[in-house]
């Protein structure tokens, strides 16, 4: 970053959660500099592409939050999960390393099989249990020995005003069944997309050498299940007077869901090392739940 000139960063992927996030900061700061690239715009599956769009838009930082999120999905489109996850992003940091930019790349708590007893910690062992978490997990490995002084943030259970998400189809299922049953036995930190692109500029921001390459977890809290979530955006939803009832919410087991991929059972990330980088970090959910039900947009879509 040039003194005395905003920062110039980069966002692949802005139609996603993340990526809309990111606008919306941008909207409100006029210290950086952003231009964003949708999958139409940039295809990140393409390296000419992005040797080109780099060279058309020298920036001093960029913020990959292109991927390939379909968790169940994944398993019969393994090639097309491993190159948006992990062929494309190291790619890019290659690219960026090339041109002297700092590159940031978002993974996932699925890369850890949730059988410990605690958070996660950056250095603890990973095991994915399913085709994304292995492709995320591909990627990380994959940008760091492209570039070992990108950074890569690790978040759990992202969501937004902008689906699909769990809030959508919560709400969705919530105004169509009286009684739901959902997972109880699987604990970890649902995270606003909008604290995680915090978290994001704000590490951008800082000179190269304040902040060292690896690994870092951000995620929101209090812990809880995917029922306790659940219960949470039901009772502010009725609160909004989003729904006219709060439904029943009966818990069940992990092998009691119908999904073709496991999930770990502890999705908990310890945020320790970033917040000793950062200071302490808004990582209340609940907060950002209100605010996304609160979005006359997001209203909007979700009564047609």
């Amino acid at each position: 970053m040039t003194p005395g000139h905003p920062l110039r960063l980069l966002v692949t992927g802005s139609q996603g959660q993340l990526g809309r996030a990111l606008q919306a900061l941008a909207q409100a700061n006029s210290s950086t500099d952003y231009r964003f690239a949708s999958h139409a715009e940039l295809d990140v599956s393409q390296a000419d592409a992005i040797e080109r769009w780099l060279d058309a838009h020298p920036a001093d930082c960029l913020i990959n939050a292109a991927a390939y999120t379909a968790v169940d999905r994944a398993a019969s489109e393994p090639a097309t999960a491993m190159m948006a996850n992990a062929q494309a992003p190291e790619t890019l940091a290659r690219a960026c390393a090339a041109r002297n930019m700092r590159f940031f790349h978002v993974s996932t708590d699925y890369v850890f099989d949730g059988r410990t007893d605690r958070p996660y910690h950056e250095d603890d062992a990973t095991a994915p249990l399913n085709t994304y978490g292995r492709s995320k997990q591909a990627g990380e490995q994959a940008v760091l020995s492209a570039d070992s002084t990108a950074i890569i943030v690790r978040t759990s259970w992202l969501f937004s005003a902008w689906g699909p998400n769990f809030v959508h189809t919560m709400l969705r299922l919530g105004q169509q069944q009286a009684t739901l049953r959902l997972v109880a036995d699987q604990i970890g930190g649902p995270t606003w997309a909008g604290h995680l692109a915090a978290v994001l500029q704000n590490l951008a921001r800082r000179p190269g050498g304040e902040t060292p390459g690896g690994i870092y977890h951000f995620s929101g809290q209090p812990w809880v299940s995917w029922q306790e979530f659940a219960q949470e955006i039901f009772v502010q939803a009725h609160a909004a007077g989003l729904m006219a009832r709060i439904p029943t919410l009966l818990p069940i087991s992990s092998t009691e869901w119908p999904a073709s991929e496991p999930r770990p059972a502890n999705s908990r990330l310890d945020c320790g090392k970033l917040e000793t980088l950062l200071g302490p970090l808004e990582r209340d959910w609940r907060l950002g739940l209100g605010l996304v039900l609160a979005d006359p947009e997001f209203q909007r879509r979700i009564k047609t």
